[in-house]
């Protein structure tokens, strides 16, 4: 066993290093790769996480502001159900003639000025933008979650590189900075 090991380390075969230049290459290049999307992924995903954060805590807010606007322009329903159980005790009472001629629900004073029109529209309007921001930072943290897989972890490590090159290629030439 000694004398093969012996003739092993004399051999030319395998060389001093155990690495040629290329492997050399592609070895520095996944552990460059790697502290870059370290790097990369922990700023953006935290970036879509405060972004997510922010735009669920406004669109609670901008509902609670929908509803109560809601129901402070709606017509009183308490109107209706006293006028409606007017009615119910004048037919209980053998008056249905009293009961046909009052109105079932009381005529509305309910209307709209143009500036409450101009605040709904605007608060619709906001809780539109701000889920449509949730939907955006979702549709990034997926795309980064598709950066992030190792779908194509076997092969070597040259094609390992190469794929990931791939993909760093597509989010540069889809300019994902810009859309997120």
């Amino acid at each position: 066993m000694e004398r093969v090991l012996g003739v092993l380390q004399d051999s030319t075969i395998a060389l001093k290093g155990g690495k040629d230049d290329r492997s050399r290459f592609w070895g520095v290049y996944k552990r460059i790769a790697e502290e870059h999307n370290g790097e990369f992924l922990e700023q953006y995903n935290g970036n879509m996480d405060i972004v997510l954060v922010f735009s669920s805590l406004f669109s609670a807010v901008s509902t609670a502001f929908i509803i109560s606007m809601e129901y402070k322009l709606s017509a009183d329903p308490s109107n209706t159900t006293n006028a409606l159980l007017t009615q119910l005790v004048q037919i209980e009472l053998s008056n249905i003639a009293e009961a046909g001629s009052t109105p079932a629900v009381p005529a509305s004073t309910f209307s709209l000025t143009m500036s409450d029109i101009r605040i709904q529209m605007v608060a619709y309007a906001s809780l539109s933008m701000s889920l449509l921001t949730a939907f955006g930072a979702v549709l990034g943290k997926q795309w980064l979650g598709y950066y992030k897989s190792n779908r194509y972890s076997r092969g070597s490590q040259e094609e390992r590189g190469k794929h990931r090159q791939e993909k760093f290629d597509g989010i540069i030439t889809w300019y994902f900075d810009a859309v997120v």
